[in-house]
């Protein structure tokens, strides 16, 4: 099964990195931040990569062109590319109802992919979101009138979900997307929706994107204090 990565974007949250480097090629401890990701894919079997490049793209196309670990395939999708309009760009490269995985290159999991997959092939859907709580940035106050009388310090959020950015997609995703303008979390997404063709699979463990230097330097310190729960 074929794994897209989207790796055009210019991540302009993390400019401290970004000018020199995509945001992909940000190291987290010694590697990349897209090494850890394939790697997350390659525990579970799935070695076979398509990545969408855009800003910078020379760089990773140099730093992966000896990569014997994994197969991988560089496709420049345009500088200015929405994400819908990348994975369109790809559309090519994928038989009819075909199935395969899709990714951001800033997140990090430990999700089992396998049950992600087997969740997907269970419902017959076209798209299968994985859906996590986000940890809250800061601690947690309870007041009652003036009087604090719950805190807990930075606990995951106990109510709603988000886009965990790891997904396993039909082929007929490519109908749905118009366009390198179009962004796949918005038009493509809602019709899914719409069509009740977009299922979830909640993951509870460990989530974690890399938007900002806090969440860098986050990442980092895990790595530091070997308390990195996506390597395994």
């Amino acid at each position: 099964m074929k794994v897209v990565i989207l790796c055009g974007g210019k991540g302009t949250r993390l400019s401290e990195e970004t000018k020199l480097v995509p945001k992909p090629m940000v190291k987290i401890g010694n590697k990349p931040i897209l090494t850890h990701i394939m790697n997350i894919y390659s525990n579970y079997g799935f070695r076979k990569f398509i990545l969408a490049l855009g800003y910078k793209h020379e760089i990773i196309e140099k730093y992966y062109k000896k990569n014997k670990k994994f197969e991988i395939k560089c496709v420049f999708t345009g500088e200015n590319t929405m994400t819908g309009g990348r994975l369109l760009r790809l559309k090519k490269y994928f038989n009819k109802n075909e199935n395969f995985m899709m990714t951001y290159g800033d997140g990090l999991t430990n999700q089992n992919l396998r049950s992600l997959l087997k969740s997907h092939i269970r419902n017959k859907s076209i798209a299968t979101m994985t859906v996590v709580r986000p940890p809250v940035r800061f601690g947690e106050v309870k007041l009652r009138k003036n009087k604090i009388v719950k805190f807990k310090e930075k606990p995951q959020a106990s109510e709603g979900w988000i886009n965990g950015g790891f997904f396993v997609l039909n082929s007929k995703i490519f109908d749905f997307i118009n366009g390198d303008s179009q962004m796949f979390e918005r038009e493509p997404i809602e019709k899914l929706t719409a069509r009740k063709e977009l299922m979830a699979f909640k993951h509870s463990g460990f989530w974690q994107c890399m938007d900002t230097m806090r969440d860098k330097n986050l990442l980092n310190n895990l790595i530091k204090n070997k308390r990195a729960p996506w390597i395994t």
